[in-house]
């Protein structure tokens, strides 16, 4: 029998203290405690290791040899594992060619749909086009009510120059007596059409006139067959009195033909009752004469020639010389307007000053007082012949020609030179666009014109992943039986994947996002609803806070689906500070008591009631009420507004929306409501774009209004602080100069003549070569990813030894690298420089890092903090706008606490703090909050609510506002978790 338990003995990876804890088998088991306290070493290093290890043992020794051996983790014994699979926050993929569609494998079904049942229209002119067999056309033709007269022709001449007299010729010697040309039937045995050879013509061969019966079968059948052969695999049939329904008989979507290509618009009116419809044997449009490509399905994928816009390679972008980065101030004088063109290069002067004599314009005239029609030429080429000259050692040289204007000659210099340096001097005149040919949708004309039910594969990957849910539902119905049959299996596997997205809260997205402009949350949850749909039975699902960046809307959503995949028979283990999550959780296990080395230690496992009475449990306190994150006493007034004026990026609505100034705003809303928008795309770009004159370009609005009374813009967002494995927090802080120069003034690194840069592992001197300062060397490992060891010589120190037989107070600097910050803290105790930053780390709650951790190995909300932390170590007049995205990410509440104590001090010291956030026990301290939606994507984008969270909570269209009612005091209505017993907190509360 297996085991009912998951069961760790004597785990002591990082801070983990010899830890035996028993996890249930198929149920949902959440880890918490707060930050650095093990969680993530106890969910992730150890049991989900172990479980990759075991599996990778089971493999052949062959396998084995290309996958490597991996460490086992510092642990004595795990018994009950189940096959592990981790679910972590890492970016689903950093390619621009990856998107939603390709990363939950969305958009390979949909390619498999539209190259089995799509129907292909001509990219010019829209007409459906089709192949078809000579028997299928006799079908078709069969298929027309008895009695029918049609003529069965050969399309030979198609809008072509000439007179065609050979041709009549050569047609009367085959045995043809009638032609249609342009319409008008001739007979060639008693008269011959005389055409002007200077215009356009269309010569149609009849091949035969027949009634319809079923008799005529093997006639029809032989005048097709000659037909195509005439025309090269097309077929011409002209009704002179169609019957109802001619159309749809001969040229119906059903049919694949080419459709009705009646030129009934004009002539009398017996002309405007025929019909004309022509057939192919070839997939092409005979009225453009325009050929498809057969239909695949890698015709649909951008990452191919085969269906890739040409123009972009099917990345939907490309870049193009930009007026407004060539002129950036039109009122400097003409001579030196043109950034990338300087006056006092002898060609760029040439070409002026020529060009300026040839309009008789001053070239000392500012750009932006000339006539449009004259910048315009400048900026793109002269309508007319410009004559220049110009003096050489041999005399003056003269040439006529257009002039080429200045942004031309930029993008003809990019795709001609050689030289890279040229290349990229051009580049930062370039601004990314929208592709002219595709718009944006990767995909080349033929494959955009090949519709299911009405629709291109475009369209559907510009719908939101409900609005593609809806459509996709409605889809079977309308199909004919034949294709309904073909889609069946396909239309269940794409239903099922939207609807697995939906289920955890990313119904908002749209299937053509880009991969790499997801947030770590949002790639965790679209892993999460692959996983859905796996439908695997006995995983051990490990799980990194997949509440992050969830409104509390969505999070219930959330948590449904993980019940869901509990429910189906697997044993899901969650690191998680959402307390609503571990109130739905089978089982919670704390970890703690404190952070770093005072953690590592099992505090309680068990059911939340009896974590809750547990006292030595920070989290049990937080669940019971008992602690709380209190609610101001009062909320600040604005000593200004700063205003947004008709935003309009993405989503957004035509958003008016003021912040003020001198607060601490929470801009909330569901997921996708527009809040990162908002900041970062109009906000913030727009602000750097005004203050600091940059090239960037915002998000679409119309003005920022405010300006004057702020100083400077901060951003502080989850991205890395750094790339590579040398940043860490303290050189990012600064506090590792300090600490270097507090080695240098040692007794022995003086007696040794060592400077403060010898204890650097960026520079050669006192770091170890052998890994270049960077503690682990990387193995190539050819077509497998890259494996990292530690450094044979220095052990992963860093330094060599040299270096390291220098010390502080019994510790080297490679020991002072390995401290957590709050050892750090202790340990430097007599200086005030470095106890003064490394206590900005701490109240940012990061007590727990080791200084020396590679900033690679960060979490999105560690690395914000780490910025927060330096931010605050810097001189502040006050008057500085801080933007934050998310900021409690991966905090316990105690430790979100700090954090609201810093954001608070922030305000207090004169600046204004915005922040995006979910979290509501800071969106409850805020003074202001700008609440967004209703809904996220395109249902989202509009002002729903703003004021005090009292005045938020009171408004009835907000999501924010109903689940603020339950934690503010001074509010009387029910929120949606009324029936939770939550303490109420007391203004004044500690």
């Amino acid at each position: 029998m297996s085991k009912d338990i998951i069961e760790v003995r004597g785990a002591e990876e990082h801070n983990l203290k010899d830890v035996d804890v028993e996890i249930p088998r198929e149920e949902l088991t959440v880890v918490t405690g707060l930050s650095g306290s093990g969680k993530s070493s106890l969910a992730f290093e150890t049991v989900y290791a172990e479980g990759q290890r075991r599996y990778i043992e089971s493999l052949s020794a062959y396998a084995r040899n290309f996958l490597g051996q991996m460490d086992k983790p510092q642990v004595e014994n795990v018994e009950g594992l189940s096959p592990a699979i981790s679910i972590d926050q890492k970016n689903a993929a950093n390619n621009p060619r990856s998107t939603v569609g390709t990363v939950t494998e969305l958009h390979d079904y949909l390619r498999l749909l539209y190259a089995r049942v799509g129907t292909p229209h001509c990219p010019e002119c829209g007409r459906e086009v089709g192949e078809q067999s000579a028997q299928n056309m006799v079908s078709r033709v069969l298929e027309l009510p008895e009695d029918t007269r049609a003529k069965l022709c050969a399309p030979v001449v198609r809008d072509q120059k000439g007179a065609f007299e050979d041709l009549f010729d050569d047609l009367v010697g085959e045995g043809y007596s009638r032609v249609e040309v342009d319409g008008e039937e001739f007979d060639l045995t008693l008269d011959r059409p005389e055409l002007d050879e200077n215009y356009d013509h269309t010569v149609d061969v009849v091949v035969d006139r027949v009634k319809i019966s079923p008799d005529a079968r093997s006639r029809i059948t032989d005048s097709v067959e000659t037909a195509l052969t005439e025309a090269d695999g097309t077929l011409k049939v002209i009704l002179p009195d169609p019957p109802e329904g001619a159309a749809e008989t001969l040229g119906g979507s059903d049919a694949r033909a080419t459709g009705d290509l009646a030129d009934g618009d004009e002539g009398d009116a017996d002309e405007r009752t025929r019909l004309v419809v022509e057939l192919s044997e070839d997939l092409a449009c005979t009225h453009c004469g325009i050929d498809i490509s057969e239909i695949e399905t890698r015709s649909f994928s951008f990452n191919s020639p085969h269906g890739a816009c040409p123009e972009c390679e099917g990345l939907g972008e490309t870049k193009e010389v930009s007026e407004d980065l060539v002129v950036t101030d039109p009122s400097k004088p003409l001579k030196h307007v043109f950034e990338p063109w300087s006056y006092d290069r002898t060609y760029y002067s040439r070409q002026l000053d020529n060009v300026a004599e040839h309009f008789g314009v001053d070239l000392s005239t500012p750009f932006e007082e000339l006539d449009e029609s004259i910048r315009r030429q400048f900026l793109y080429g002269t309508d007319d012949i410009v004559d220049f000259q110009w003096r050489t050692k041999n005399g003056t040289r003269e040439k006529s020609e257009r002039f080429e204007g200045v942004i031309p000659n930029l993008e003809r210099r990019h795709v001609e030179t050689d030289s890279d340096r040229a290349r990229e001097h051009i580049e930062e005149f370039m601004a990314t666009t929208t592709c002219p040919a595709c718009e944006g949708t990767r995909l080349k004309a033929e494959s955009r014109a090949v519709l299911v039910d009405g629709t291109a594969i475009t369209e559907v990957n510009e719908m939101s992943i409900s609005d593609a849910l809806e459509h996709f539902e409605g889809l079977g119905a309308t199909l004919s039986t034949r294709d309904r049959k073909i889609a069946e299996e396909i239309l269940k596997e794409i239903r099922a994947r939207l609807g697995f997205m939906t289920e955890v809260g990313l119904d908002y997205l749209t299937l053509d996002r880009e991969a790499s402009t997801l947030s770590g949350g949002e790639s965790q949850r679209i892993r999460l609803a692959t996983q859905i749909g796996s439908g695997l039975v006995g995983v051990l699902y490990v799980l990194d806070e997949p509440s992050i960046g969830l409104h509390q809307r969505d999070n219930d959503r959330l948590l449904n689906t993980l019940e869901e995949l509990r429910d189906l028979g697997n044993t899901l283990l969650v690191v998680e500070h959402d307390t609503e999550t571990m109130r739905r959780a089978d089982q919670i296990i704390d970890m703690g008591p404190g952070p770093g080395k005072r953690g590592g230690e099992v505090v309680v496992n068990g059911p939340m009631d009896e974590v809750i009475e547990t006292e030595e449990s920070v989290t049990g306190e937080y669940l019971s009420g008992e602690r709380t994150i209190p609610v101001p006493e009062s909320r600040r007034e604005a000593d200004g507004e700063l205003t947004v004026r008709g935003a309009r990026q993405h989503n957004l609505a035509d958003l008016d929306v003021s912040v003020p100034l001198g607060t601490f705003t929470a801009i909330t809303g569901v997921s996708g409501s527009g809040k990162s928008t908002l900041m970062h795309d109009v906000l913030y770009k727009g602000l750097v774009r005004r203050m600091n004159d940059t090239d960037v370009n915002p998000g679409e609005h119309d003005a920022i209004e405010g300006l004057d009374d702020i100083e400077t813009v901060r951003l502080i967002d989850q991205s890395p602080i750094g790339r590579t494995p040398r940043s860490n927090p303290a050189t990012y802080t600064n506090v590792f100069d300090h600490i270097r120069e507090l080695f240098a003034e040692t007794s022995l690194a003086k007696q040794r003549g060592y400077e403060k840069g010898r204890f650097s592992f960026n520079v050669k001197g006192g770091r170890c070569e052998g890994c270049g300062g960077q503690g682990t060397v990387t193995i190539d490992m050819n077509f497998l990813s890259d494996v990292t060891v530690p450094c044979e010589e220095c052990g992963g120190a860093r330094y060599n030894d040299e270096t390291l037989d220098v010390t502080y107070k019994g510790a080297t600097i490679a020991d002072v690298l390995e401290m957590t910050v709050e050892e750090a803290y202790d340990f430097f105790e007599s200086h005030s420089g470095i106890r003064r930053r490394l206590e900005l780390l701490k109240d940012v709650g990061l007590g727990y890092m080791r200084l020396g951790q590679p900033s690679t190995t960060l979490s999105g909300g560690e690395a914000q903090r780490v910025k927060l932390a330096e931010e605050l170590g810097k001189k502040d007049s006050g008057e500085t706008l801080y933007l934050l995205d998310e900021p409690t990410t991966g905090l316990h509440p105690e430790d979100e606490r700090k954090l609201i104590d810093v954001l608070h001090r922030l305000t207090d010291d004169g600046n204004t703090v915005v922040v995006i956030e979910h979290e509501l026990d800071l969106v409850k301290n805020a003074d202001h909050i700008i609440d967004l939606g209703p809904e996220g994507g395109e249902n989202g984008g509009e002002l729903v609510a703003e004021g005090t969270p009292e005045e938020v909570a009171r408004t009835e269209a907000s999501y924010t506002g109903q689940y603020l009612r339950d934690l503010l005091p001074n509010v009387d209505l029910e929120g949606p978790r009324a029936d939770r017993d939550v303490a109420q907190p007391a203004a004044d509360d500690d």
